[in-house]
């Protein structure tokens, strides 16, 4: 009987063990998922399938346990992005990241904000989901090579060059990003021109080569294609001004990092807009119209 009982006491305390260690990496495999996937429900996904598999592993045997749980999360988040790409190739329209409200962390969690910017993900959508998981885990997260190589399965000189391969091909993302202030600057003057639609107050916003991309999978009023360069996205915003906006009010949010504005309507926000800029002006106008990815966004109205 005591034995017994001594088993159960010592099974609890394994237990609790085992939820204080994983609460106190939640949030950093949370902000791993998100970046790999630009998902929330997938990152969630993600980590719960982190904590079943953290439960039935004989966690006598893990002598570092942030490094595997992040090795799971890592892997878990390369098999599931192999396949997702596939699932996004019968989406209506542009896909974007569902936008995070970062206004007060809302798990993400991570020591730098790199690779949270909408301009980095969408560039990280062109690499291979191991670059992608390499570049993260070292900017996001400043894992060293060697440890990158373990949970990447790779060596460390592998690791290193799969960083520098995913840094090339985000060296003009980088370039079009600016401070916050500025875009919300930006993005304050491109509202007030465009409820007015004025295409030529437009025009004097955006670099030469911008681009507006709308998700929306389907949904009404949402562009299903990318519309490119600063005439033609002039004209696409002031020709849809006269009913837009009717009945919307503006708020402001912040988003992965940088500052966005929703349209609200009947208290639900239907839409939200932000920017990426550079010294030459917008450079990508992001709208997410899908009701999938607005559920994370709250606004404080103006």
């Amino acid at each position: 009987m005591t034995a017994t009982r001594d088993e159960h006491s010592g099974s609890i305390r394994d237990l609790c063990t085992a939820v204080s260690v994983f609460a106190a990496q939640r949030r950093r495999l949370f902000g791993i998922a998100y970046r790999m996937l630009g998902t929330v429900a997938d990152a969630e996904d993600i980590v719960q399938e982190t904590w079943i598999r953290w439960q039935n592993t004989d966690r006598t045997q893990v002598q570092e346990p942030a490094a595997f749980l992040t090795t799971i999360t890592t892997r878990l988040s390369i098999n599931v992005l192999q396949s997702a790409r596939v699932k996004r190739e019968t989406y209506i329209g542009p896909w974007l990241p569902e936008p995070v409200n970062t206004d007060d962390d809302p798990s993400l969690g991570a020591e730098r904000a790199e690779a949270l910017q909408f301009a980095i993900l969408l560039t990280l959508e062109k690499l291979t989901p191991t670059e992608r998981a390499a570049y993260i885990l070292r900017e996001a997260f400043d894992y060293p090579y060697p440890r990158i190589a373990e949970i990447i399965s790779s060596s460390a000189v592998s690791a290193r060059q799969l960083v520098s391969r995913a840094r090339a091909h985000l060296a003009s993302a980088k370039q079009i990003t600016v401070e916050p202030s500025h875009q919300r600057h930006l993005l304050e003057a491109f509202l007030a021109a465009a409820r007015k639609g004025d295409a030529r107050e437009l025009e004097k916003l955006f670099a030469a080569d911008v681009v507006s991309y709308t998700d929306g999978n389907g949904v009404k009023l949402a562009a299903r294609i990318p519309v490119i360069g600063r005439g033609r996205v002039a004209q696409f915003v002031a020709a849809f001004a006269h009913h837009f906006w009717t009945g919307k009010s503006i708020g402001w949010v912040e988003v992965n990092g940088q500052p966005a504005a929703t349209l609200v309507e009947n208290g639900e926000v239907t839409t939200m807009v932000t920017v990426t800029a550079s010294d030459e002006g917008i450079e990508q106008l992001l709208w997410v119209m899908s009701p999938q990815k607005l559920g994370h966004i709250t606004a404080v109205a103006t």
